[in-house]
């Protein structure tokens, strides 16, 4: 009996990898393919394939929340693929049936498949899959508190930036992109997950397209229409929208309060 395969990945290139890896192996049929999470789970509802090659890093809807958006019931068996993400990876290093690296390398491909085929032959997918959703579940609970930097790559090579050294964060359509000193980093993530992850107290968002650390922010000007804007201690200003502007407000007035009394104290 044939095992029906679903490929998710956003880049193309990275959907025909798959497909190519998948050539040789007879007893496994490629029956779509998507480019985004929202299409992924729509796909997975209604023809529910037993196995799933899912990128975790896409815009938008990432891998970790198309798995959280399925049901139980329909849930199929997942590899997960990743340019390189070491806080999900360390989550799925024994609950999932396993995660590739890109690029993919075919040995590697090949041992995950035969591990993949015993785990189909052993277990249904709603056990497995139910303790994936546990997972997912103590895994965002916990995130904030892990994150401590971020992945970015730098040409060919994977790089690491540590969150206290982002001055601010600027969406970039489905990216955003950090700022650290005079470097820019691109990341795909959306601003909405990267201030999930981020600590409250530390970042505050601004805009619907900036995130800034607080502790870089050198002054604040009100502007006429109830907007203000802020300029970094490196000299970079940004606008506050109105939407922001209260709640940035009222952080400011409670940070000053609790400056004055910690001074007096």
């Amino acid at each position: 009996m044939k095992r029906s395969v679903l490929i998710v990945d956003d880049e193309l290139l990275g959907r025909r990898v798959v497909a190519q890896l998948l050539e040789p192996h007879s007893d496994l049929e490629i029956v779509g393919e998507s480019s985004n999470g929202h299409d992924a789970v729509e796909f997975i509802r209604k023809s529910k394939p037993d196995l799933v090659f899912l990128d975790i890093q896409m815009p938008v809807m990432n891998g970790i929340e198309v798995v959280r958006a399925l049901d139980a019931d329909v849930d199929p068996f997942i590899i997960f693929v990743t340019a390189f993400d070491k806080y999900v990876m360390h989550a799925f290093e024994v609950h999932a049936i396993d995660y590739l690296l890109k690029p993919v390398d075919e040995a590697r491909f090949n041992a995950s498949l035969n591990h993949a085929r015993r785990v189909l032959g052993a277990h249904s997918s709603s056990e497995y899959n139910q303790r994936i959703q546990t997972l997912l579940h103590r895994k965002a609970e916990r995130r904030r508190e892990e994150v401590r930097e971020l992945a970015v790559q730098v040409g060919k090579q994977v790089r690491f930036v540590a969150i206290e050294d982002i001055d601010w964060i600027e969406a970039q359509g489905n990216y955003a992109e950090i700022h650290v000193g005079t470097a820019k980093h691109l990341i795909r993530e959306s601003l909405n997950t990267l201030e999930s992850w981020l600590e409250s107290t530390a970042f505050l968002r601004i805009h619907r397209s900036a995130i800034v650390r607080l502790n870089r922010i050198a002054s604040v000007s009100s502007l006429p229409n109830r907007d203000c804007e802020v300029t970094l201690k490196n000299g970079t200003s940004l606008r506050v929208s109105r939407t922001y502007s209260d709640h940035f407000r009222k952080l400011l007035r409670n940070r000053a309060f609790n400056e004055a009394v910690s001074a007096r104290v």
